[in-house]
């Protein structure tokens, strides 16, 4: 287990780059089972999740080679199929909830696959029924194997269907649009997650041939085709990333750019940083964030207290509410943060409540912050990192605190960020890594 020792209060300035999206490339390389020929992939990120992904795919016989620090070839013309059924697989599988892509192009180009016990984040129960709802739709069966919990998949033959989604689920999309690409006939899916990252999913899979309407719409249409070939596809810069230097800028009265943000695909993200106070311009693809000494949290226009609350796109994605509630505890002024998806998600908040930050928070899903404004600093403390993305939220606390704190389980954050330590320390953060036997 490692750990990191941040020394806090330190103003940060210069230019940083946002690695690949962590979901799209996950969604991506999954991708590449669905064709026997050669698929290029650009921008990927350097994270702990995708080299794991990787490592899976090449035990499974796909020939991967890197073409630079940040780019792969994949050919999966030789898979070992049986391999999804050993322990091996089962146990690596397990570790990695990325892995759960690999369900679709599997299905719909090798007619099996085999769900493990699926790990990752531990922010509260994420099921896989739209998953698998869908398969069924589309016609396969399922075979509980208790013994070895494992769900084996088989389908002869995938036929095409209608289905209303029960959910608007970002991977259970991303998995059932890989299935209907070769499946027979027509797929249309309703009420689909129409995120970039489906749409950039979506884009490379018509370069290989797929044929597929309505992207960027929540209403798909997908014929089937016989086979896919290769292509060439380049990664969107990661939004979360984005969103989480927005965030330490702010936190710490910093003035930084963040280049090449692909700013036309955040959504209303720069603008919810906007309603919490803080300033930011966009110049040309960059935002551009100035040193600020305070920034106060905008009411609604009745003058009632401000609510932010994730939502399925074009609303504001729930991996950045952890971010945003450490940024308004030094605002001016109160929010209610609304974790709608995940019910574990704000668990994180009594390690700030430690720091001095005050926080009420309502129940697992609500949390309302009364902002401290340049009253009361952070204060330091010993904390560990319960997933990524709380665990890039205790990061920009600590950044922002007084004195020296300390996060355990940084293999957490190792998870969705590309060696941040290295990155943030060349702005002027004082962060060290710890290696523990």
């Amino acid at each position: 287990m490692s750990s990191f020792i941040i020394e806090g209060n330190r103003k940060l300035n210069g230019e940083i780059c946002p690695q690949g999206a962590k979901n799209e490339a996950l969604q991506v390389i999954c991708a590449t089972l669905l064709t026997a020929e050669k698929v290029e992939v650009y921008n990927v990120p350097d994270i702990l999740d995708i080299r794991n992904l990787i490592l899976l795919l090449r035990t499974m016989g796909v020939k991967t080679e890197r073409l630079s620090e940040d780019a792969y070839s994949f050919q999966a013309d030789e898979i070992d199929i049986d391999y999804i059924y050993t322990e091996e697989y089962a146990r690596k599988a397990a570790s990695l909830r990325g892995s759960v892509l690999m369900l679709g192009p599997l299905l719909g180009r090798f007619g099996k696959a085999v769900l493990p016990q699926i790990g990752g984040d531990k922010i509260g129960r994420r099921r896989l029924d739209t998953h698998l709802v869908g398969f069924r739709a589309l016609g396969a069966d399922f075979n509980h194997n208790v013994q070895h919990h494992i769900c084996e998949i088989t389908a002869s033959t995938l036929q095409g269907q209608y289905m209303l989604l029960d959910e608007a689920s970002v991977t259970g999309t991303a998995n059932l649009i890989m299935a209907a690409v070769l499946a027979e006939g027509v797929t249309t899916i309703y009420n689909a997650a129409c995120e970039p990252y489906i749409q950039q999913l979506s884009e490379m899979l018509s370069s290989m041939g797929a044929k597929i309407q309505g992207i960027g719409s929540n209403l798909l249409t997908i014929e089937g085709v016989g086979v896919l070939h290769g292509t060439r596809h380049t990664i969107l810069p990661d939004m979360i990333e984005v969103g989480s230097f927005i965030g330490m800028a702010a936190m710490t009265g910093s003035e930084i750019t963040i280049k090449n943000t692909a700013y036309e695909k955040l959504g209303i993200i720069p603008e919810s940083f906007r309603r919490l106070g803080v300033k930011l311009e966009k110049k040309g693809d960059d935002i551009y964030i100035p040193a600020q000494d305070k920034y106060r949290i905008e009411t609604f226009m009745d003058g009632s207290i401000m609510t932010i609350a994730d939502a399925p796109w074009p609303g504001l994605t729930p991996d950045l509410l952890s971010v945003m509630l450490v940024v308004a505890t030094q605002a001016e002024g109160s929010v209610l943060i609304h974790q709608k998806m995940f019910e574990s998600r704000l668990f994180f908040v009594d390690k700030l409540i430690d720091m001095g930050a005050r926080i009420i928070l309502c129940d697992p899903h609500r949390a309302t912050v009364i902002g401290l404004g340049n009253c009361q600093q952070l204060r330091c403390a010993n904390m560990v990192s319960p997933d990524i993305r709380a665990g890039i939220a205790l990061l920009i606390a600590a950044m922002s605190a007084g004195g020296k704190s300390r996060i355990d389980n940084i293999e957490q954050i190792d998870r969705g960020y590309q060696r941040i330590d290295e990155r943030l320390n060349k702005l002027g953060a004082c962060i060290s890594r710890q290696d523990l036997c």
